[in-house]
């Protein structure tokens, strides 16, 4: 069986690795990023109806001023994030696993609310509610990811910035099956690749699903 390149940062690489062998493939991380907290400045909490959360991350380096917004209830994106905002004592009001602009159509249009997020975040599109977003960690590219393992792997692209990195560092694609969590992960990859698809739904689980499927292909070497 092929192996499985996960190229999230972590702690969601190990995460992903674990899942993915618990469906019986060979995980292998190579994080293209590294992780880390910027300087931020907390607004007046009294001036939003809620928290708009789309990865576990704000909530692991946001640092000691995400207490000021405790009161307001969390919009969240992905089960991870939920839990992340939960364990922070938020109260998760809503949330959803296909994406940030189904999660903000199913809830009240005229709310105003903090996205706390990263630096190369992707912005809501056609948000009916008011979004203030602040970053608050960026993912720094890791100059030597170490791809050793990626030939003839199913590699993982999580979002288009991964998906132009992972492009960057990859002369030899012909081997390298690509699975994609979204249609913009799977367009930024190019092309010369042995395959590409997209994930049914854009959630993990999803991602990791397609995995197993690309790695009961036969490795074309």
């Amino acid at each position: 069986m092929r192996s499985v390149l996960v190229l999230r940062p972590e702690p969601g690489a190990s995460v992903t690795v674990e899942q993915a062998r618990e469906r019986g493939l060979h995980a292998v991380a190579s994080p293209l990023f590294e992780v880390q907290p910027v300087a931020w400045k907390a607004p007046d909490a009294a001036g939003f109806n809620g928290l708009l959360l789309t990865s576990a991350n704000a909530l692991r380096y946001a640092g000691g001023q995400l207490q000021k917004f405790r009161a307001l209830p969390a919009y969240v994106v992905g089960e991870a994030t939920g839990e992340a905002a939960r364990d922070a004592g938020f109260d998760v009001a809503a949330s959803g696993d296909d994406g940030v602009d189904r999660l903000l159509g199913s809830i009240e249009p005229d709310l105003k609310l903090l996205h706390l997020c990263g630096q190369h975040h992707r912005e809501a599109a056609a948000a009916r509610q008011k979004v203030t977003a602040i970053p608050v960690y960026a993912a720094k590219a890791v100059d030597d990811p170490g791809l050793d393992a990626a030939e003839g792997a199913v590699a993982l692209i999580y979002s288009p910035r991964s998906g132009r990195r992972f492009a960057e560092l990859v002369a030899n694609r012909a081997s390298i099956a690509i699975a994609a969590i979204s249609g913009a992960a799977a367009d930024a990859v190019g092309a010369g690749w042995e395959r590409i698809e997209t994930a049914q739904e854009p959630t993990s689980n999803a991602l990791l699903a397609l995995a197993a499927r690309l790695c009961n292909i036969p490795d074309p070497k």
